[in-house]
């Protein structure tokens, strides 16, 4: 069996530079919105699919929200951010929840940096794929439903993006 990927990594892949340039004219707060918001909706379900006990990648996204809402500081929720990775390294024999974990981290981590939040589409998309399709289908198969979720994303993301954003956030893609 071919080793299974973690994460979509080509950023040359059409529907990633879609998203890379949406994310490019878009406010760092709108990205955290965005992030959590999907993560919650699309993501975090598929987590508590596999490990409906572990609550760390909820407690991360709670800790997004209340950053957002200015009740706690960005090293409060840099602890819930940690306990989500913890979460992902220790579910790594359930690969679909491992890489879910890991895109809600990187979401919710979009609160440190901007560029995090494409971590959501990086994770998520194949997570979503690898759920569907199973982890033996064939790659083509998998970066198709990738491909579309990451569509579902992007319309995500233009349906709350500003138009002509005062303040973009400033996004080094390549560090």
């Amino acid at each position: 069996m071919p080793r299974l990927r973690k994460m979509l990594n080509d950023f040359n892949a059409p529907y990633i530079k879609l998203l890379m340039r949406q994310i490019e004219t878009q406010s760092k707060i709108t990205l955290v919105n965005w992030a959590v918001d999907y993560s919650e909706r699309v993501i975090l379900p598929l987590w508590l699919k596999y490990c409906p006990d572990d609550l760390r990648p909820k407690f991360a996204l709670d800790s997004a929200r209340q950053w957002l809402n200015g009740k706690i500081k960005l090293q409060q929720a840099k602890k819930k951010i940690l306990r989500c990775h913890e979460a992902a390294r220790e579910a790594e024999g359930n690969h679909v929840a491992h890489i879910a974990a890991r895109a809600i981290a990187q979401s919710v981590s979009t609160i440190h940096a901007a560029r995090h939040c494409i971590g959501l589409a990086l994770y998520g998309a194949l997570a979503i794929a690898y759920d569907e399709l199973g982890t033996e289908a064939p790659w083509e198969r998998l970066e198709v439903r990738a491909s579309e979720e990451c569509e579902r994303m992007l319309a995500a993301l233009w349906e709350i993006s500003i138009v002509d954003e005062s303040n973009p956030a400033n996004i080094d893609w390549y560090y």
